[in-house]
């Protein structure tokens, strides 16, 4: 029989766990901010021994039974260097990827949003799986407590750049940023948060009447024209560069602050010099950083990496054209943990 008390801690913020505790045991701020600390930030569900249930024995019992905790079971872990990519198993068998990338004072949590992915770039591994359903909210925050609590890696900027399109999947990545933002919990800043995106016009502009201070957007670009870009992203042909610009235009920027692009260099695709000219084009006057990311090689895939030689080049181009270009060599390729890999073993 279904537990009608039942709580799925990581799908609720602490405002609508301390409702849910008015509501069904009549108790409210002090015991809400003492459950959700020791859950989020010190992974403890034995409330009998935490001082502020001490006068409440049969309180954090009656929590003890009916709090769900269930952010998935890590299958299996791979190490490449100080990069992590664990795999994640969820309560259904399906399962998902997510990469932990080390930074140089800190880690990056790559957060999946969906098993699989609807958008079909054609560079893409989790594109070709197709979309196999959307996570929850406690599946997509499950992977920062895994990350945090069982892997025990200090995380402290989470980037939406896993599986899936997290703007096909809005309202449920929305509620896990607002989760994870939460101070008495896991408390990341939205100042360190990115979600990234394919271009997917409806959810740029949903994010935008939010008005987030300080949380990232990312948009993956890839090619400079239509044609190319409808080539490589099924994506443009909804929304093409052109509305893609003028919708990012109308976004509400912090004060200084930029746009993060994406565009992944593929061997005579979208690396010529009027391919870089044309992209300076397209991004002048938005305030952008660009992240220039080598193709990562995917078997069945016929799309080559530049070499090295290759990205200097083009990322030369655009620092000429006064583009702020970020080069970014691909970390975790050997064991599939890269840009486009993820869904590959």
């Amino acid at each position: 029989m279904e537990n009608k008390n039942s709580m799925n801690i990581l799908a609720l913020t602490l405002e609508q766990l301390i409702h849910t505790l008015e509501t069904v045991y009549g108790k409210g701020r002090f015991h809400g901010r003492a459950l959700y600390r020791e859950i989020f930030k010190n992974a403890n569900s034995d409330f009998l021994f935490v001082p502020e249930f001490a006068a409440s024995q049969v309180l954090a019992r009656d929590l003890e039974k009916n709090i769900c905790l269930e952010p998935g079971r890590v299958k299996m872990v791979f190490q490449d260097r100080d990069l992590t990519k664990f795999i994640t198993r969820l309560s259904d068998g399906m399962e998902i990827e997510s990469v932990i990338v080390p930074m140089n004072r800190y880690n990056t949590l790559c957060v999946s949003s969906q098993v699989g992915c609807r958008m079909g770039c054609t560079f893409c591994e989790t594109g070709r799986m197709g979309l196999q359903r959307n996570l929850t909210i406690s599946e997509i925050t499950g992977q920062l407590y895994n990350a945090r609590h069982v892997l025990k890696k200090q995380i402290k900027n989470i980037v939406f750049m896993g599986m899936g399109e997290p703007f096909d999947n809005f309202s449920p990545v929305m509620a896990a940023v607002k989760i994870m933002n939460e101070q008495k919990g896991f408390d990341i800043a939205l100042r360190h948060m990115t979600i990234s995106t394919a271009g997917v016009v409806p959810g740029i502009r949903k994010l935008a009447a939010m008005n987030l201070p300080g949380i990232r957007l990312a948009v993956s670009v890839n090619a400079p024209d239509n044609p190319t870009r409808s080539q490589l992203m099924p994506v443009n042909n909804a929304w093409p560069l052109e509305m893609l610009k003028e919708t990012l235009a109308a976004f509400p920027l912090p004060r200084k602050g930029t746009f993060l692009f994406e565009y992944i260099l593929i061997k005579g695709v979208n690396d010529t010099k009027a391919h870089a000219e044309n992209l300076a084009e397209f991004i002048h006057p938005l305030p952008v950083r660009l992240n220039l990311i080598p193709c990562n090689p995917v078997p069945g895939f016929t799309h080559e990496s530049p070499s090295d030689a290759d990205m200097n080049r083009f990322s030369q181009h655009l620092v000429g054209k006064n583009i702020f270009v970020i080069r970014r060599w691909s970390k975790g390729r050997s064991v599939s943990a890269g840009c486009g890999q993820l869904g590959r073993r």
